[in-house]
C-alpha cells in the first residue's frame, strides 16, 4: 500500500516509546557488511562467558561499539540504533577428538550503554533461542506449519494465532510436552 505524500510514515518502536535488539543476518547484506567493517578490534572484549553443557562446551565473547561515537552515525545504519554488537561463539562437543566451531553473530539496538549493558544484551541474544525452541520449534514440529497451505488474505495470520494459542493453553495447563498434548486432546476434546 503507498502511502500518500503528506502522510507521515506509520510510528515505529522507538517512536512509541519501545526499543529494539535486532540480530543482522545475511539477508541484509549491505547492514551486515557496514557492522563487519566496524572498528571491532579497538574495543576489544566486553564480557565473557563460559559455559559446559548439553554435551558441549561454549564460549560467548560479546564487543560492543557505540554507534554515536562512530563516523558512521547510528541512525545511517538503522534508525535510532545507538549500539552495534558482535558476539562470537566457540563451541565444542565434549566427545574426543572434536573440533571447534565458531560463528559470529552481529546485532543492533536502540538502547544506549545506559540502558543496556553488554552482560545483559547477551542474555537477551541468547534468550531469544528460548522463544525459537518454546514457540517456533513446536509450530514447525508439532503444527507441521512449514507446510502449511494457508496462502490467502488474513489465513496464515489468524492460523498462527490459533496455534499460538493452542500452545499457549496447553503450557497453562502444565503440559510440557506440546505434541503429546495436543494427541491426547485430539483423542478426548472434551476432557481436561
Amino acid at each position: 500500500m503507498v502511502q500518500p505524500v503528506e502522510a507521515a510514515p506509520e510510528p515505529g518502536p522507538v517512536e512509541l516509546g519501545g526499543h529494539y535488539l535486532m540480530t543482522v543476518k545475511a539477508n541484509q547484506p549491505t547492514l551486515l557488511a557496514r557492522l563487519r567493517a566496524l572498528p571491532w578490534k579497538m574495543t576489544g572484549p566486553a564480557a565473557r562467558q563460559r559455559a559446559r553443557g548439553h554435551g558441549r562446551v561454549e564460549t560467548r565473547t560479546i564487543s560492543v561499539l557505540s554507534l554515536q561515537r562512530c563516523p558512521d552515525r547510528g541512525g545511517e545504519f538503522f534508525p535510532h540504533a545507538a549500539q552495534a554488537i558482535r558476539l562470537i561463539r566457540r563451541r565444542r562437543p565434549l566427545r574426543p577428538g572434536a573440533r571447534w566451531k565458531t560463528v559470529t553473530v552481529y546485532a543492533i539496538t536502540s538502547l544506549t550503554a545506559f540502558q543496556a549493558d553488554p552482560i545483559l544484551l547477551a542474555r537477551w541474544i541468547r534468550g531469544h533461542w528460548n522463544i525459537e525452541n518454546r514457540l517456533h520449534w513446536v509450530r514447525d514440529v508439532s503444527f507441521d506449519e512449514d507446510r502449511s497451505q494457508t496462502r490467502t488474505a488474513a489465513g496464515p495470520q489468524v492460523m498462527a494465532a490459533l496455534r499460538n494459542l493452542a500452545i499457549a493453553a496447553l503450557r497453562l495447563t502444565g503440559t510440557t510436552n506440546i505434541a503429546a498434548g495436543l494427541r491426547h486432546h485430539a483423542r478426548a476434546p472434551t476432557g481436561p
